[in-house]
């Protein structure tokens, strides 16, 4: 009988990808991100990132600049020339824009993507990811 049955309307969690070399930082975002309810997927490299991004297609990456073995920049222009991953929204924390650099703003956008300085709050981050992924329903 269906008057009985339970029904439960399940939400699909944004799934974002993390990039970061550094292992305390994937850490320490992991965490803090799947507590704000996102499923996040990791990768501590940009080899690993570019296949992470085809295979599960995240709804955003949060993409660290400095790398070893691939730089964030190549990263994503190889995220832009694919066109399964090429709309993905793409936040870049990096130490090369400096907090004074950026001004009063929370996250400096330079050629369409933002940019968020080291050392970042996880609540600006937050609160640029909640925009991205607003922006890219907008655009859907």
């Amino acid at each position: 009988m269906l008057g009985h049955a339970k029904y439960r309307v399940k939400m699909d969690k944004k799934k974002i990808l993390i990039v970061n070399d550094e292992k305390d930082t994937l850490f320490i975002l992991e965490r803090g991100l799947a507590a704000r309810g996102y499923s996040v997927i990791t990768a501590d490299n940009g080899y690993d990132a570019i296949i992470l991004a085809k295979s599960k297609r995240p709804d955003l990456i949060v993409l660290d600049i400095l790398m070893p073995d691939m730089d964030g920049a190549a990263v994503a222009a190889k995220l832009k020339e694919n066109p399964a991953t090429k709309n993905i929204p793409v936040i870049f924390l990096t130490c090369l824009l400096s907090k004074k650099d950026a001004g009063d703003e929370k996250g400096h956008v330079i050629a369409g993507h933002v940019f968020i300085a080291k050392p970042y709050d996880i609540e600006e981050l937050l609160t640029q990811i909640e925009a991205s992924l607003r922006r890219e329903n907008v655009s859907c």
